[in-house]
């Protein structure tokens, strides 16, 4: 039995590696085919065709509160394997896109028109800021919490925003701790409250 020890702490040892290796590789896989789609027999260019930006070029108003259009993987099934997905986010004058992460990709932002705030926190809790004018471009790495804002208080903004996958996702800090059913007793402890803020912040995102 004792022999067996060493060998187990070994066998351990490698697992543990191969565990950390596929964390540190996470990401869309790579596929096995030109491209992935339901049925290859039919599939023609339409397939690979998105058009549902077209309401950006006939759009006569500005959206009244924050918006995005997204082309990912949900919305466009061609993307399905090619580790890239696209959004067109537009910020009316004074308006806010919330704390959030991409927990599956990066996020290049270029800012079409307009001006921005933005920022991310890194692993360390440190805050990077910067002010973007139009044509500037900035990096949101990846799973890190970062927002936008557009602070001009007369003129709208225009951004689009692309990704390393296919499905980044979207993890919205307010909705997912005040709109999930999280008890208020454990929000209220860990930020160091009272549950009657809490309730308050839950209703506010109602």
């Amino acid at each position: 039995m004792a022999s067996r020890i060493p060998t187990m702490k070994l066998l351990s040892l490698v697992l543990s590696s191969f565990v950390i290796v596929q964390i540190a590789l996470a990401g869309d896989p790579d596929i096995l085919s030109d491209f992935l789609v339901p049925n290859q027999n039919n599939v023609d260019g339409s397939f690979f065709t998105y058009t549902g930006m077209r309401v950006l070029v006939n759009q006569s108003t500005f959206p009244a509160n924050f918006t995005i259009l997204k082309a990912s993987m949900v919305e466009f099934p061609a993307l399905n394997g090619q580790s890239v997905s696209y959004a067109v986010l537009q910020y009316p004058a004074s308006s806010l896109n919330p704390p959030h992460t991409h927990p599956r990709a990066a996020e290049l932002l270029f800012l079409v028109d307009g001006s921005l705030e933005v920022g991310f926190v890194d692993t360390t809790n440190k805050l990077f800021t910067q002010s973007l004018q139009a044509g500037d471009m900035f990096i949101f790495p990846k799973g890190l919490v970062h927002y936008q804002y557009n602070e001009d208080p007369n003129n709208p903004a225009i951004a689009i925003s692309s990704f390393g996958s296919a499905n980044a996702g979207t993890v919205s800090l307010p909705k997912t701790l005040f709109a999930t059913n999280i008890d208020d007793t454990i929000l209220a402890k860990s930020f160091k409250t009272d549950v009657s803020t809490i309730q308050a912040l839950k209703a506010g995102l109602a």
